[in-house]
Formats: structure tokens, C-alpha cells, sequence
């Protein structure tokens, strides 16, 4: 809602649009309607009070101001309602709702182009891989351990030309090829349409990774090029994805619709990582619901009162509070906050920024469901291209029939404009499609990636396709099912061969359920719940571009948790079979 809506006390505009247009979730979308109202300040220069300095937003030592302790603070009734359900969803669909509420998560794509381009009805499992083109010896991030082969006579191993630590060769140590620098071509010498295509494309690829920028935030030298192709950028975003791009004096706001069910982005701690409960994300919407009206300078005790008095059924533990409140201080709206917070601190609070949050509040919906269907209604071409930018990779399988008719049709040209307006790479393949940012810096999740994890998770990847990929020929419809032994067994072949650090070392509980969560969350496995016993898993097409290239007789494992092949003897049948 623009700035002057809410001076005029505007409540209830369709789709975050003043002229009734359908925006907001995007071209398509059913009547989604924010409900946040209030009398917003006007614009403000850099260094003003409301979080809009050079420095940011940041907490005073000077007494609260009269106004601000005796303001009465009521909270916004549909960030209100949709506080409630938040504490009353599960974690899967607490995230969800996060997405179709806020919109601000990033686009998450995979990189390492394939060593070779492929035909389009090639298919993942058989398809060119992206093997050889990552070195995971040379990413390793020493600062928290990273995965290192295990030696065993360390003296006689060879050096590996890699940039890594000396170990044995082994299939998956390959060294890392050349880089070359492209050329550096003058100014004067640059077409006069090449550089302005250049910065829309910086600009546009900024906000799909971060929805919200300021320009006094971490992602300020970009914040420029918003402003400077902002019409350009919001023509794009609009008739391309259905977004909403909304530019002001100070901070920028792409308004992303959701993913719909089971797509859900899970929001974390931004210092600490740790995951937003539904209680989390309770308080976090009960305190935005206070400070779409909220002076801007606010004591701390004075919101956390405010806070407790607007909901008490709402009451959370303090790390769902301070997680709640750090999320807001990430994103500008609130100032910083002190590890030990009291009455004496005052909060700069950001209304604008504040009402920039909500992507889609509740005025229509009938529920949370509702909601996440509401926010991720969209015709088919809209659909399917916003899945094209923000996922991994869609499968035609996943999708409705009408989305995959249309993906079907349009295989070559809905891919390649969003891959020529993003500077992606569409990758082809019969079951599907994937954009690719080789740079890897369009994307959330990195794999190959540096830490342990990450490392893990990709040796984790390879194996697994290795062992259960379908053969030439088979014919394959959709995932292959994973033996679950066969995780724990390929586990524990990594962890004999490279080691682990001391925080897994001890729990290799911990690093299966971390590995597999990771290449869920990059769809390169899906899970089959069960109601009594943790969920199966599945390995899905995209999967196989991270394997070396197809062995139609692969080499059984040799490490001690791998399972033999039952038509070779073992060594001590062999000696029976001499001893007899």
C-alpha cells in the first residue's frame, strides 16, 4: 500500500493495489487483501529517527519521550487474527504460512552447469552430470572443519593437485579447473544498451534473493539500481511472475506470492540459525501488529507490555520472543536490540518498513489454509514460472495438469525469458526443467558448498544414485525409492573415509538427519510420510546431474558398512573355498 493510502487511513484495498487492481500475490491470484491500517509519517531523509540513518536502526540511551509511554498501542486486526494462526499451525504449515503472509524468502536455484548440453527428452538419470565440474577438496571451509579424508599412512600418500590436503587420490578428489578472467572491455567501448541491461539484471537478480532492500541496509549498493530501473523492473516482475515491485525514498519491497502447500520457506534466526517455531512466528506477527502504529521511538518494556496486553492466550518462551524481535531488527523495522534490553532502551521503530512486511494479511481468507491457497492462486503461466524462479527444478509430474500442459508447450521459451531477465541457464531434461546460477549466488543452499554439511551431503547424493539410479532403458516413472540401510551405510562410508568433526562425530544421528534435510530442501530428495515411523525416502530425477556419469555395472562399495554384492564371494568364502 502506497505511503498515501495510509494517510488517508485506508483499510481494505484488493490486493495491496489502490486502484483495485489484482497485485499483491500477482496477475491471477484470487482476492487477496491486506488488512493493515494506520497513518504512516512522511518521507524521510537518511539519518532520520524511524531506522533510516546511515548506521541503520539503532537503540538510544535517552529518556523515553512522555508520548511514546503513555501512546496507546492497539494492535492491527488482521495481523492480529493471523497471529493466532500461526500459534495454533503445525511447524510444516507454520512455514507455509510464513510464505504466503510475508513473501520475503529468497529464490533458491542449483548451480554447476552440466559438463555438456543435453536434448531436451534426455533424461536426468542418463543426462550429462555436473560431476566433474565441482572440486569439493577445494571448497572446504577450514573455519568449521569441513570433511577430510581419513589418513592411513600418511607418508606414502600423494600430493593431490587440488588446492586440497594431501589424501588418497579417490574418485571423488578431482582437481579444480583453470579459471579464466573474462576480458575487461572499456566503457567507451560497450554497446549504450549493454550496461543499463546489465544493471537491470543485477538489480532484478538482488531483489529475487533479497524482497526486501534498504538503502541503508547490508544490500545498500544496490539499492541505486532499483531505484534507477525501477519501471523497467516492476513492467518485468509483473507481466513475468505476477510480483509486485513497490520502490520508495529508502527501502525497495518485491512482494512475492507464495508456493502453495509443502513449499514452505523456513524462517531462521538471523544471527543464529535456529528455526522459527510457530510460536516464533506468532510473536514476530503479534509485534508487527503493534508497530504498523506505533511511534517511532517506543520503550522495549513498553512493546513487550503492549505485546501481553494485545493477546495474553499468545504468551511465548523468551528464545520465541527474542528470535521474534531479531527478525524484525534484520529487516530495519525495529532498532537494534541489546542482549539486556530494558525499561531504560528506546526501540526506533520503521512504520513504513514495518507495513512494507506483510505481503497478503488476512481479511478475506477464512483460515490459514485458505490463506496459503489465496496467496498462491495464479493462472498457468504465471504458476509455473514462478516455480521456474524460486525452486530448484520443476518436474512436469508435480505439477496439475493445465501447469504441465503449459510447461509443455512452452518448454523452450517460458524458461528462456526468465533465464535471459535472471541470468540463469535453463536446463532441460525430460522430466523437467531447472534454471541454474552457476555463480551461486541466486540461491539460499549451495551444493557443492563449503562445511561439512554440505560436503557430506553432496558425497551423500552421489553415492545414493550410484547405487539405486535406474539403468538405460528401465522405464522410470518419477522418484526411485532409497533403502533406508543403504543411507546409514553410505554415512558411515564417509564418515571411515574422511572423518568427522566433533559436533557429528559423536552424533551420527545428527548428520543423517542434517544431510538428508539439506538435499530435501534442495528437491534433490522427497520424503513418503508414514504415521508410525519416520518417512521414507525418495530420489528424485535432478539428483543424478551431481553423480559421475553413468556405470552400467558400478563397482560395489568397498567401505566396511557397504553391503557386498551377492554375486562376488566374499574373502572369507574365498579362503573356505581354498581351505576345502
Amino acid at each position: 500500500m502506497n505511503q498515501q493510502d495510509y494517510a488517508v487511513g485506508a483499510t481494505r484495498v484488493a490486493a495491496d493495489r489502490p486502484d483495485g487492481r489484482t497485485g499483491g500475490s500477482g496477475r491471477g491470484t484470487a482476492d487477496a487483501v491486506l488488512a493493515v491500517r494506520g497513518a504512516g509519517p512522511a518521507g524521510r531523509a537518511p539519518g532520520a529517527a524511524a531506522g533510516g540513518g546511515a548506521d541503520g536502526p539503532r537503540v538510544t540511551d535517552r529518556p523515553v519521550a512522555d508520548a511514546a509511554l503513555d501512546v496507546t498501542l492497539s494492535p492491527d486486526p488482521g495481523l492480529l487474527r493471523l497471529a493466532h494462526w500461526f500459534a495454533e499451525a503445525g511447524p510444516d504449515g507454520a512455514d507455509d504460512l510464513c510464505i504466503a503472509s510475508f513473501g520475503l524468502y529468497p529464490a533458491r536455484h542449483l548451480g554447476a552447469a552440466a559438463e555438456s548440453a543435453a536434448d531436451p527428452g534426455v533424461s536426468w538419470w542418463h543426462g550429462p552430470t555436473a560431476h566433474s565440474a565441482t572440486s569439493l577438496r577445494a571448497r572446504e571451509d577450514r573455519a568449521e572443519g569441513g570433511l577430510r579424508r581419513a589418513r592411513r599412512d600418511g607418508t606414502e600418500l600423494p600430493v593431490v593437485r587440488s588446492g586440497a590436503k594431501p589424501g588418497r587420490p579417490g574418485r571423488h578428489r578431482r582437481p579444480e579447473p583453470a579459471r579464466v578472467a573474462p576480458p575487461v572491455v572499456p566503457a567507451q567501448d560497450r554497446g549504450g544498451e549493454e550496461l543499463p541491461a546489465a544493471e537491470r539484471r543485477i538489480a532484478a537478480r538482488l531483489l529475487l534473493a533479497h524482497p526486501l532492500v534498504t538503502a541503508s541496509g547490508p544490500h545498500a549498493d544496490g539499492f541505486p539500481l532499483i531505484r534507477r530501473h525501477r519501471d523497467w523492473l516492476a513492467e518485468r516482475f509483473d507481466a513475468l511472475l505476477g510480483y509486485r515491485l513497490v520502490v520508495g525514498p529508502w527501502h525497495a519491497r518485491l512482494r512475492k506470492a507464495g508456493l502453495g502447500p509443502g513449499a514452505g520457506r523456513r524462517l531462521r534466526h538471523p544471527v543464529t540459525g535456529a528455526l522459527f517455531t510457530p510460536a516464533g512466528y506468532a510473536q514476530l506477527t503479534l509485534a508487527l501488529a503493534l508497530l504498523v502504529d506505533a511511534p517511532e521511538e517506543l520503550g522495549y518494556r513498553r512493546l513487550l507490555d503492549a505485546m501481553r496486553t494485545a493477546a495474553p492466550e499468545l504468551a511465548a518462551e523468551p528464545a520465541d520472543l527474542a528470535m521474534a524481535l531479531a527478525a524484525l531488527a534484520d529487516w530495519q523495522v525495529l532498532g537494534e536490540l541489546p542482549a539486556d534490553a530494558d525499561d531504560s532502551f528506546v526501540l526506533t521503530v520503521d512504520r513504513e518498513l514495518a507495513r512494507a512486511v506483510p505481503a497478503g494479511p488476512p481479511a478475506l481468507a477464512d483460515d490459514a489454509d485458505d490463506l496459503i491457497r489465496r496467496a498462491a492462486e495464479a493462472d498457468p503461466a504465471t504458476a509455473v514460472r514462478r516455480l521456474l524462479a524460486e525452486t530448484p527444478a520443476v518436474l512436469a509430474a508435480d505439477l496439475p495438469e493445465d501447469h504441465r500442459a503449459w510447461l509443455h508447450e512452452h518448454r523452450l521459451s517460458g524458461p528462456a525469458a526468465l533465464a535471459e531477465f535472471l541470468g540463469l541457464e535453463a536446463e532441460l531434461r525430460a522430466e523437467g526443467v531447472a534454471l541454474l546460477d552457476p555463480a551461486a549466488e541466486l540461491t539460499d543452499l549451495a551444493l557443492p558448498g563449503a562445511g561439512t554439511l554440505a560436503q557430506a551431503a553432496l558425497l551423500l547424493v552421489e553415492r545414493l544414485v550410484e547405487e539405486v539410479r535406474p539403468l538405460p532403458g528401465e522405464t522410470v516413472t518419477g522418484d526411485v525409492p532409497i533403502p533406508d540401510a543403504l543411507i546409514d551405510g553410505v554415512l558411515g562410508d564417509i564418515a571411515d573415509e574422511y572423518g568427522l568433526p566433533a559436533r557429528y562425530l559423536s552424533d551420527r544421528t545428527a548428520l543423517r538427519r542434517d544431510a538428508l534435510d539439506l538435499l530435501h530442501r534442495l528437491a534433490l530428495i522427497a520424503p513418503t510420510p508414514h504415521p508410525t515411523r519416520p518417512p521414507a525416502w525418495r530420489l528424485r530425477p535432478p539428483a543424478a546431474r551431481y553423480a559421475q556419469a553413468p556405470d552400467l555395472q558400478p563397482a560395489p562399495g568397498t567401505g566396511r558398512h557397504s553391503r557386498p554384492d551377492p554375486l562376488i564371494p566374499s574373502p572369507a568364502a574365498h579362503r573356505s573355498e581354498q581351505r576345502a
